[in-house]
């Protein structure tokens, strides 16, 4: 079998809102997560034997066993569960995006690791509960197993897929400094949750400035406290919302990572090519959303 690719899409939280503290300690969300056209790279050598090699920019920030080591892991305890044969192989992670960013790498790595072990064990496809090994990896991998717009509720697990989202073009900004999840969770210091909230329909835009209109009152509850952590993350939101065509700014996730959406990628990359001018010790990268 040949050499087969995913890419490994960076998740983009359009908004996200933190409902409360639940009674299990988890948070309470609703978040609207799209996805960008640069990621990570995923290739796999179909084979026997297991060997993972990661490479790429941000390839020294991983350490210990990473979510692609582990969804080989489960994917092949299910196979065996099933009494199935397994195929994985060499696998290449290519780490094109930062680490800690908000951006749900890990995630979406592991994503793209089921995709790959999809691929290379057809006969399994029907066989395993692809969607509840991506859920036991993290909350954010089964959106990522989609890699398409979605409503995330709860913990993130729950899933309301959007039919269809305008297109528009986005610029990425990483400041090259970690923020880790729990932290941010840690220093919001959530009300707790009383009742659960009832489940919001998924968004319909009818175009572009629809969806940027619509955006525009909804936000990031992490924000306060990212810039409170990470005071580069006012810096990027400043210089984002000074670039030409720029239509929203915003941070991503549980950030650092903060973004632009623009009405065309040539719009997105002339802002990139300003930016990196102005500031090349951050890390930016432009493509389209979806």
């Amino acid at each position: 079998m040949a050499t087969l690719v995913e890419l490994a899409p960076a998740k983009v939280n359009l908004y996200l809102h933190v409902l409360g503290r639940r009674s299990d300690g988890y948070h309470e969300l609703e978040s609207l997560a799209a996805f960008a056209s640069v990621g990570d790279v995923l290739r796999l050598e179909p084979g026997r034997e297991f060997m993972l090699t990661i490479d790429g920019p941000f390839a020294t920030a991983i350490d210990g066993e990473n979510l692609v080591a582990k969804a080989v892991r489960h994917a092949r305890e299910a196979a065996m569960t099933a009494g199935a044969d397994f195929r994985s192989g060499a696998l290449t992670l290519t780490k094109n995006l930062p680490v800690a960013a908000g951006l749900g790498g890990g995630s979406a790595d592991a994503a793209a690791t089921l995709r790959l072990l999809m691929r290379a064990n057809p006969v399994l496809l029907h066989k395993l509960d692809w969607p509840g090994i991506a859920l036991r990896l993290g909350a954010d991998v089964p959106v990522c197993l989609k890699s398409r717009a979605a409503l995330m509720t709860g913990i993130g697990e729950r899933l309301q897929m959007v039919t269809w989202l305008p297109e528009a073009a986005i610029l990425l900004a990483n400041p090259r400094v970690p923020l880790p999840t729990a932290d941010m969770f840690q220093a919001l210091k959530a009300a707790p949750l009383n009742a659960m909230p009832p489940q919001p329909p998924a968004p319909s835009y009818r175009n572009f400035d629809d969806m940027i209109a619509a955006l525009a009152h909804a936000t990031n509850h992490l924000e306060s406290v990212a810039r409170a952590l990470c005071p580069p993350v006012g810096d990027m939101l400043a210089a984002l919302a000074q670039l030409p065509g720029a239509r929203l700014t915003r941070m991503s996730g549980s950030g650092p990572t903060c973004f632009a959406l623009f009405a065309t990628l040539a719009q997105a990359e002339a802002a990139r090519g300003a930016l990196d001018a102005r500031r090349p010790d951050w890390w930016a990268a432009a493509g389209m959303m979806g």
